[in-house]
């Protein structure tokens, strides 16, 4: 647990998300990656309370909740991909004498 710390902590770029240590994509190493994130699971669920409270939703209303919830994940992607490292296939922490 501390190698992973230590390796979230090593951000001289001031990256708002690093890529994680095991397979693709970006895991929050600041402050501002955090509430990125918060605010987006916060987002997610207020979009499942648009979904009446009926057994069955209609048509329409899961046309709109899929929609928000695509736009939603895109929104957060292209955040990531502005504010955090180069995504790229990781397996484990980076040699020190690899260009990661």
């Amino acid at each position: 647990m501390s190698k992973y710390l230590t390796y979230l902590q090593n951000n001289p770029e001031g990256y708002w998300f690093k890529r994680k240590l095991y397979g693709y994509g970006w895991t929050p190493a600041r402050t501002q990656g955090w509430v990125v994130t918060i605010i987006f699971l916060g987002l997610i669920i207020a979009n499942t309370f648009t979904l009446e409270t009926d057994i069955e939703p209609t048509q329409e209303q899961l046309l709109w909740f899929f929609g928000r919830t695509v736009l939603l994940v895109v929104i957060l992607i292209i955040i990531c991909y502005k504010t955090g490292e180069k995504p790229k296939w990781q397996w484990g922490i980076p040699k020190e004498n690899n260009n990661q």
